[in-house]
C-alpha cells in the first residue's frame, strides 16, 4: 500500500468513525479523537471481513462494505463509551 492509500483509508476511517458515532442515539461521553481512532479501525477491520465474505470488490459503490465498517464503528463508540463510563470518566 503506497502512501496515497494509507492518507485515503485514514481519511475513510474518520468519516466512519463520525458515521458509526451519528448513528447511535443520545450521548457519548469519548472524545473526537478516540471516535477518529475507532473509526480508522473499524474501517480496516470492515474491509477484511468485507473481503473475507467476498463483497470487497464489487461493481459501483461498495455499500455492503460501507454499513460493515459503520456497524462496527458504532459498537466501537459504544463499547468505549461503555467503558469510560464504567470506570467513573465524567465530563
Amino acid at each position: 500500500m503506497d502512501i496515497s492509500g494509507v492518507i485515503s483509508a485514514l481519511v475513510v476511517g474518520v468519516v466512519i468513525g463520525a458515521l458509526g458515532r451519528l448513528v447511535l442515539p443520545g450521548r457519548q461521553r469519548i472524545g473526537i479523537l478516540w471516535t477518529l481512532l475507532v473509526g480508522i479501525v473499524a474501517a480496516f477491520i470492515g474491509t477484511a471481513i468485507a473481503g473475507a465474505v467476498g463483497v470487497a470488490d464489487t461493481r459501483g459503490f461498495d455499500w455492503i462494505e460501507l454499513i460493515i465498517q459503520i456497524v462496527l464503528a458504532a459498537l466501537g463508540v459504544s463499547l468505549l463509551d461503555r467503558a469510560r463510563a464504567g470506570r467513573g470518566v465524567r465530563r
